[in-house]
């Protein structure tokens, strides 16, 4: 490991998937007006945070509509665990499709993939992916209990906002247990994207200004790297993490099936650290030789991906511990952790 970095990562495997599809939990869907298991096929894609002295988990979940791969309608459902292992559901998703103003952006796919900060104000912004199975796009919302939320327009503006974006990571500091917004030169920002990395800045975390290479062109800060594990594609992780280093990202990446690392399964995700500059933070300063999760357990290897998928989106410092919670091949939930101790001071 480098110096920069967080960890080492150890997952929690006597504890197996810690989130599984729940066939018992029923919402009623207003968009088809009829009860839905809403979490029945799979559950994945976690944020969490530390708030009441509790990890709540913020979790995606899939329901047993449509046939194949991203054709099912994803909710949002909260999850809360006094221990970071045990969880306890809410009963009902705290997100989801509606009859509102956003139904055609996020019907029949649904709301995905949640980011969770919290604002210096003291709320709560969650960014997701609007999925109307045609085009992902990059959704807010706000919340001041996180359980009630209200959705805002696309948070990416200008044509941006029109194109394939997801996965939002907004660049925070450390507050004891909790993750803050945090304003790097000026004004808050996020990486986002799920090919190359690009990176928006806020004055507001609700509205971005995409930073252009040139007019209407996103500028990559990160790629892929060929005859690597992160050859196909590369997405940003959990919430950035402010440092004394320079901006730490953990990443997921896909490795390529055509020109990949032989030694891995073609189209699987292993995850990644990368520094960006605190003064510039496109500049890409340092990254992960390899990978330090990779696909190996049954439930990290089986579900939807099968080609095997860890895929983190969950990091909350709880207690003497980082946690660190991710997706297992689309289908479940699963947590790794490393001790507070032994990260470096400025993040520990």
């Amino acid at each position: 490991m480098k110096p920069w970095m967080l960890g080492p990562f150890v997952k929690h495997v006597s504890a197996g998937a810690i989130l599984q599809p729940e066939t018992e939990s029923v919402f009623h869907c207003q968009v088809r007006n009829t009860s839905t298991a809403w979490e029945s096929s799979s559950v994945f894609n976690p944020s969490a945070l530390a708030y009441e002295g509790k990890i709540h988990l913020i979790y995606r979940a899939e329901d047993g509509s449509g046939e194949g791969y991203g054709l099912h309608t994803s909710r949002i459902g909260l999850a809360i665990s006094e221990n970071g292992i045990d969880f306890k559901r809410q009963g009902e998703p705290i997100l989801f499709p509606d009859q509102d103003d956003f139904l055609g952006e996020e019907w029949p796919g649904g709301c995905e993939d949640p980011r969770v900060v919290r604002a210096e104000e003291g709320f709560w912004v969650m960014h997701y992916t609007r999925w109307d199975q045609l085009v992902a796009r990059l959704g807010v919302a706000t919340s001041n209990d996180l359980r009630t939320w209200q959705k805002h327009p696309l948070a990416l503006q200008g044509e941006h906002g029109k194109r394939w974006a997801k996965s939002a990571a907004v660049v925070c500091r450390r507050e004891g247990d909790e993750l803050i917004a945090a304003k790097v030169e000026g004004r808050y920002t996020l990486y986002f994207g799920e090919s190359n990395l690009f990176v928006a800045q806020s004055d507001d975390l609700i509205q971005w200004e995409v930073i252009e290479e040139k007019p209407g062109h996103p500028k990559s800060v990160m790629t892929t790297r060929p005859g690597r594990w992160d050859s196909g594609l590369v997405e940003p992780g959990p919430t950035a993490l402010l440092t004394e280093d320079g901006i730490l990202l953990l990443y997921n990446a896909k490795n390529s099936e055509d020109f990949g690392d032989p030694t891995l399964p073609g189209g699987c995700y292993c995850t990644g650290q990368a520094l960006f500059s605190s003064s510039d933070p496109t500049l890409l300063i340092d990254r992960s030789e390899d990978f330090f999760l990779r696909p190996e357990e049954p439930y990290e290897l089986g579900g939807q991906f099968t080609s095997g998928c860890v895929f983190i989106e969950g990091l909350v410092p709880f207690g003497d511990s980082w946690w660190l919670y991710y997706g297992c091949s689309d289908s479940q939930i699963a947590v790794a952790s490393c001790p507070r101790a032994g990260s470096p001071s400025h993040i520990s």
